[in-house]
Order: structure tokens, then C-alpha cells, then sequence
């Protein structure tokens, strides 16, 4: 059981790579970002109260992949690594990381890049492989390295840092944090979602 599911999630994985995340075709609907709480569970979807205070109903396909978000540090991030990071600039003049997330070995090389981001304003996303990650006074200091450069990131101890694991729909309950990069619109204001990702423990989604 554990392989099968391992092999669902890899697949998944690779399909959320070819459609999802900035720098990678998506769909050819128009889609919308979704951050926000689950306030009920409906059989074909769910209520989501979003960031900006707006309910949304939310409805899966007939076979969504729902991908939990789990904590991890710095400790679990080595050089060669393949991670994603969102980051605001700081009144020193560096890249300071509000989160790191690990990627799967199977979604390797997804949007790689740097590139603005919408978490908040000024932020950045930055996909690229850990060239180093090195202690210093403030924090630490992490060098991603892509296709066309690298960017330096202060990692203080307010950034979060999470990797992903298999996820089961039963986890997600009114309360739980999600997080879908693409969900499509359709003409009657729902939202219709292949993928959730959602916060294990009460973890929410950073990015």
C-alpha cells in the first residue's frame, strides 16, 4: 500500500509540475490562486474563506490529489537539494525567506527561477537547487543557484521552513489551512480544483 501510494503521489507530482507553479504552462482556462480556511465540508468540494475574507466554493474533479504540507528545518535541507523559497526584501538590502519549501526529487527543476511572487507585496518566489546553506550572526544564509544566476536568502528563525507528503482528504476539516495554485474558474463563480494542498497539524500552507 505504501509503494501504491508513493507512485500516485510521484505521478502527481509531475502532473502538478506541468500545470501549477509560475514558469510552467497551465491551464488554458482562466485560473485563480486560492489561499484561505476551510470553513465546511461539502460532498463535492468545500467552503473556503480566503485570505481576503471572501467565501469561495471550492469543487473537486472526480479525481483530486490532495498533498499535505509538513514541517521540516533547516537541518533537513542539504546542498543539491531542489527548493522552492518565498522572500521579501529587508531594510539591509537582502532577500530575507518568510518560507522554504522542499521539494520532492520528483518535481525537480518545477519553475525554476526567480521571479515576483503574490504572497504579499515585493515578495519573490526563487526555485533553484541549495548551493550552500552557511551560519551567520543574523541567521542563516542560503544560495539558490539556477539556470540564469543565483540568489542569496537570509533563513532567520521566523521563516518557515516545510517539505510535502502524501495527503488524504479526510484530513481536511473546517480549520484546515489550503492552498491551491490553479483552481478553475467556471461560469457560475465556482472554483473547480485537481489538487489541494493543505497544512498537516494545523501547519498553513506558507507560500
Amino acid at each position: 500500500m505504501r509503494t501504491v501510494r508513493r507512485s500516485v503521489l510521484i505521478l502527481g507530482f509531475c502532473s502538478l509540475a506541468t500545470s501549477v507553479f509560475p514558469g510552467v504552462p497551465t491551464w488554458a482556462q482562466e485560473t485563480r490562486r486560492v489561499r484561505g480556511t476551510v470553513e465546511a465540508v461539502q460532498a463535492d468540494g468545500f467552503a473556503v474563506k480566503s485570505r481576503d475574507g471572501e467565501t469561495l466554493a471550492v469543487r473537486l474533479t472526480d479525481k483530486p490529489l490532495f498533498v499535505a504540507i509538513v514541517r521540516s528545518s533547516m537541518a533537513d535541507i542539504k546542498p543539491g537539494m531542489f527548493v522552492g523559497a518565498t522572500a521579501m526584501p529587508g531594510s539591509d538590502g537582502r532577500l530575507h525567506a518568510v518560507e522554504v519549501h522542499i521539494f520532492p526529487e520528483a518535481m525537480r527543476g518545477t519553475g525554476e527561477g526567480h521571479r515576483p511572487w503574490d504572497l504579499k507585496p515585493q515578495s519573490t518566489m526563487t526555485n533553484a537547487n541549495v548551493e550552500t546553506a552557511v551560519a551567520g550572526v543574523s541567521g542563516q544564509v542560503l544560495t539558490l543557484k539556477y539556470k540564469d544566476g543565483e540568489q542569496k536568502l537570509l533563513v532567520d528563525k521566523d521563516t518557515v521552513v516545510v517539505s510535502y507528503a502524501p495527503g488524504d482528504r479526510a484530513e481536511v476539516k473546517p480549520g484546515t489551512g489550503i492552498f491551491i495554485a490553479a483552481a478553475e474558474k467556471k461560469p457560475d463563480g465556482t472554483l473547480q480544483a485537481a489538487r489541494i494542498t493543505y497544512g498537516r497539524d494545523g501547519l498553513v500552507p506558507p507560500m
